[in-house]
C-alpha cells in the first residue's frame, strides 16, 4: 500500500507538472517545487524524530543527486527525441534495474511475485508509450511529461539515446539508494535528498537561464506538486524500509498508469490500445505481487 501510494502521488504530480509545463518550461516549475518540498520535509522531520546516521544521510544525499540528474536528462531526451521511444525505454530501466540489483543482493521473491514483476515491467513499457494516433503537441499521457513542444519527426539520435539511458539509470539508482536507508533514521535522509536535489536544480536553472517568477496560477500548481512530492518520497522511504527492493520498486514504477488515467479522465485525451492493455497488466501485476510478496 505504501508503494502504491507513492506511485499514485508521483503519477498525479507528473500529471500536474505536464499541465504546468504547457505554459512554462518544466525546469521553472521544479525550481519552485523542489526547494518547497525540501522545506516541508525538514519541518516534518522535526516532528517525526529519528536518529540520522552518516550511512543514511549519505545515501539520502546520493538519491537526491541521482534524481536531480535523472530529471534534467529526461527533460533533454524528451525535448530532443521521440516521446514514444524515450518514455518507455526510461520506464523499463526504472523498473528493471532495481529488480536485477535486488536479486543480486540476495532477494528471492516467490515465483508468482516474479511473474508479477515481469507483468509490471511490460505494463510500464506499454502504458508509457505515446499513442501513434495521438494529436501532435504537448501531452501528459506518458511518463513525466514536461513541456514537450511538437516538432516534425524528432529523431532518436545517439545523444538522445545517451540521455535516455542515463535518466532511466539514475532514476533507478535513486530507488536503490533510498532502499539502503535503514529504519529509525526518521525523515532526515529525505531532508538531505531534497536539499541536494534542490541545489542541483537551482544551479542548472541559473546556468541555463530558465529562472524567473512563475505566473500566479502555475505557482499554485507548483505548491501542490511539492506536497505530492513529499507524500511520494515519504511513502517510498517507508515502503523500501519494509519491503524488498525488487518488488517495491516495480510497484512504484507503475506511476505512469496514474498519469495516463488522469489524462484520459480530465483532459479527455485519447488512449492507445496498447496503453489499455498495459493498465490491465498493471492491475494483474499488483495482485500477483501483493498476494505473494
Amino acid at each position: 500500500m505504501l508503494a502504491l501510494t507513492s506511485a499514485a502521488a508521483y503519477g498525479v504530480s507528473d500529471f500536474l507538472g505536464g499541465l504546468a509545463s504547457r505554459r512554462v518550461a518544466a525546469l521553472r516549475v521544479i525550481l519552485v517545487s523542489y526547494p518547497l518540498s525540501a522545506i516541508i520535509v525538514t519541518v516534518l522531520a522535526v516532528f517525526v524524530g529519528g536518529t540520522p546516521s552518516w550511512h543514511a544521510m549519505l545515501f539520502g544525499a546520493a538519491s537526491g543527486v541521482a534524481l536531480a540528474l535523472a530529471m534534467w536528462w529526461f527533460y533533454i531526451a524528451l525535448a530532443e527525441g521521440p516521446m514514444s521511444v524515450v518514455s518507455p525505454m526510461t520506464a523499463v530501466l526504472v523498473a528493471g534495474i532495481p529488480v536485477i540489483v535486488g536479486v543480486a543482493l540476495g532477494e528471492r521473491p516467490s515465483v508468482v511475485s516474479f511473474v508479477g514483476v515481469g507483468l509490471a515491467i511490460i505494463a510500464v513499457l506499454l502504458v508509457s508509450r505515446e499513442p501513434t494516433d495521438a494529436p501532435a503537441g504537448p501531452t501528459v499521457a506518458g511518463t513525466l511529461t514536461p513541456g514537450h513542444m511538437a516538432r516534425s519527426a524528432p529523431r532518436f539520435t545517439r545523444r538522445v539515446a545517451w540521455f535516455t539511458i542515463g535518466s532511466g539509470t539514475f532514476f533507478a539508482l535513486a530507488f536503490i539508494f533510498v532502499h539502503q536507508i535503514e529504519a529509525g533514521t526518521g525523515l532526515w535522509p529525505l531532508v538531505a535528498s531534497r536539499g541536494v536535489a534542490s541545489v542541483i536544480v537551482i544551479a542548472v536553472a541559473v546556468a541555463t537561464r530558465q529562472h524567473g517568477l512563475l505566473p500566479r496560477g502555475i505557482v499554485g500548481i507548483a505548491v501542490i506538486i511539492a506536497l505530492l512530492d513529499v507524500a511520494a518520497n515519504v511513502t517510498m522511504l517507508y515502503a523500501f524500509q519494509g519491503g524488498l527492493l525488487s518488488l517495491v520498486s516495480v510497484l512504484i514504477a507503475l506511476y505512469p498508469a496514474v498519469t495516463v488515467l488522469l489524462a484520459v479522465l480530465v483532459l479527455k485525451e485519447r488512449v492507445g490500445r496498447l496503453q489499455v492493455v498495459g493498465m490491465g497488466l498493471a492491475l494483474a501485476a499488483i495482485a500477483a505481487i501483493a498476494i505473494n510478496g
